[in-house]
């Protein structure tokens, strides 16, 4: 399915995933967009129904968009290159608030137990007031959406700016915050640089080694790799002792781990 959408999430619940991972952005009149950048990628068409063209894509800048004008853009309909399985349908960018609720009543009727969100916020310095507010304010709206819809409680925080982190400490003492990275400066530098520990640890996957893992959980702190999408490496980085895997396949995963307890 698209990437970001209604259609993916409700899917990624039938088969059978227990945390959904996404990415917020804002746009001009302050809702919380699900999106994974802050702005129209080439797969999208915009508003008028033409395609956004490749290096073009920051020109189509959500932050200086109205909720409005980004629901008419859609995200489905081109192919993706790097997912030849993925089905080609009208999707769009939803609310974060709509999400979380079509989510909620899914599970209710797949009685299933309630599940977790993982919410990424995009963000770096040289960005903000550009395609993303500060951090203060970005991270208040953010959470404002998780307490008006009763998931705090089932929220992770996610980020590689350690800047939006240290808002969640401040803003939401008891939000579990996760540490992205995808650089090999060593884990306890990037704690340092953080200033506290973090709840969750999250590596680009080929940087978990069983040091790694036996470091973080020494410390009391979760380790779930990104984005692991071949099966040889969920099985390897589960037989380490991850403690969850996000996968663009949640299928695959969901296989794997059948066969290794059976």
């Amino acid at each position: 399915m698209p990437e970001n959408t209604l259609p993916a999430f409700l899917y990624a619940l039938e088969l059978g995933v227990d945390a959904l991972e996404m990415d917020v952005v804002l746009a001009a009149d302050g809702e919380v967009v699900v999106s994974h950048e802050p702005w129209l990628s080439s797969l999208c068409r915009d508003a008028r129904g033409r395609a956004v063209e490749a290096g073009a894509e920051r020109q189509h800048n959500l932050y200086r968009m109205s909720y409005a004008e980004i629901r008419r853009c859609d995200c489905g309909l081109t192919p993706h290159p790097g997912f030849p399985r993925q089905q080609s349908i009208a999707a769009y960018k939803p609310l974060l608030r709509d999400v979380i609720r079509a989510v909620e009543q899914r599970v209710q009727e797949l009685n299933r137990p309630a599940i977790r969100f993982s919410i990424e916020i995009k963000s770096c310095p040289e960005d903000d007031d550009l395609f993303h507010p500060k951090p203060a304010p970005f991270v208040a709206q953010v959470l404002a959406v998780l307490a008006e819809e009763q998931i705090l409680g089932r929220s992770t925080l996610l980020s590689f700016d350690k800047r939006i982190l240290r808002e969640g400490r401040r803003q939401a003492p008891a939000l579990p915050v996760c540490l992205l990275v995808e650089d090999e400066v060593p884990c306890a530098e990037h704690v340092a640089a953080l200033g506290f520990r973090p709840e969750v640890y999250g590596p680009q996957y080929r940087l978990v080694t069983a040091e790694l893992v036996a470091d973080l959980h020494a410390q009391g702190i979760r380790l779930v790799p990104w984005t692991v999408n071949a099966t040889g490496a969920m099985l390897a980085l589960w037989q380490l002792g991850v403690d969850g895997l996000t996968t663009d396949y949640p299928d695959r995963l969901r296989d794997v781990l059948n066969s290794s307890r059976g």
